[in-house]
């Protein structure tokens, strides 16, 4: 496996890095861990030490994180979002605030990417959880923190409606992520996907079914400075 640790102009047979992605879009490399087998994570992990790009690796298991790890030892796991950074430390915030809202603790894992993601691309970021429209009094015990922000990202699974409800409350945009989470009828986050885009609110912009860091990404950039 030690073979396969070489630097980018080695990987051609499975991935093809983009080094400049920092210097050309204000933001680093993320690669989608899942699918990718141990060994190429690996090489892929050398490469980016080797350039020194700091990298993100998103829907990384434990399995491939520990691959990660060791070529990148000081990389920062989080075993919940799946989510794994190099440099382990984010960068200083600037701009505005986000703030992510998880309906409820089955949608934290998908939170946490979105949260992990704004805050190392660079911004402030809090996190608020189990704040679904089942008990209104929760998200409205969070009103202040919600009007201070520049974004906000909502997540949710059900039927998905917690961001027309936040989006009624702020003059913020809001990032609408549904997620998996619900019974039969939710269809695996269908559901909720189509309550997102189909929401009286108007200022919501939905991304795709559990796409924290899709999410993540576009609140950094909306709160840019």
């Amino acid at each position: 496996m030690a073979d396969l640790w070489q630097p980018a102009a080695e990987l051609s047979a499975f991935a093809n890095l983009d080094h400049d992605r920092a210097d050309r879009r204000g933001y680093p490399e993320a690669v989608y861990s899942q699918g990718k087998t141990p060994a190429q994570l690996q090489a892929i992990a050398a490469a980016v030490r080797e350039r020194d790009t700091p990298t993100l690796f998103t829907r990384a298991s434990q399995a491939q994180a520990n691959a990660i790890r060791a070529v990148l030892p000081d990389a920062h796991y989080d075993a919940d979002a799946r989510f794994l950074a190099w440099p382990a430390k984010s960068p200083p915030s600037s701009g505005g605030l986000v703030t992510v809202a998880a309906a409820g603790t089955s949608d934290l894992p998908v939170a946490r990417e979105a949260a992990l993601t704004a805050s190392y691309l660079g911004r402030e970021c809090e996190l608020i959880v189990d704040v679904g429209v089942a008990g209104l009094h929760r998200i409205l015990g969070h009103l202040e923190l919600l009007r201070r922000s520049r974004v906000i990202v909502v997540v949710a699974g059900m039927d998905g409606a917690l961001a027309s409800v936040v989006a009624g409350l702020v003059s913020a945009p809001v990032v609408a992520v549904p997620t998996s989470i619900g019974y039969g009828a939710a269809f695996g986050g269908v559901a909720p996907l189509l309550g997102m885009l189909t929401a009286c609110a108007p200022g919501v912009a939905v991304v795709n079914i559990d796409n924290g860091y899709g999410a993540g990404h576009l609140a950094a950039q909306i709160a840019a400075p």
